[in-house]
């Protein structure tokens, strides 16, 4: 009954942790053409997801990687 309870109780934080992920990414989404930060809103609801998904980290590296890129002044692909 106990392995039960802990499954459960993993479950159910494991769902919490996806809910408000997309729920940032989708708010991040909205901001796009509503007015507000969607490029710091969007990368903080792939690290939510990141933490259960690989996807989303892989995303999260390819948004840091361009983030970089274009900080330094540099926006071509190449490397």
């Amino acid at each position: 009954m106990k392995q039960f309870v802990i499954k459960t109780v993993g479950q159910l934080k494991r769902l919490i942790v996806i809910i408000i992920g997309f729920t940032v990414v989708a708010v991040g989404i909205a901001m796009i053409v509503l007015p507000g930060p969607a490029v710091v809103v969007i990368p903080i609801g792939l690290a939510i997801l990141a933490t259960e998904f690989i996807w989303a980290r892989k995303l999260l590296v390819n948004f840091k990687e361009r983030f970089a890129r274009l900080r330094n002044g540099n926006g071509s692909r190449e490397k």
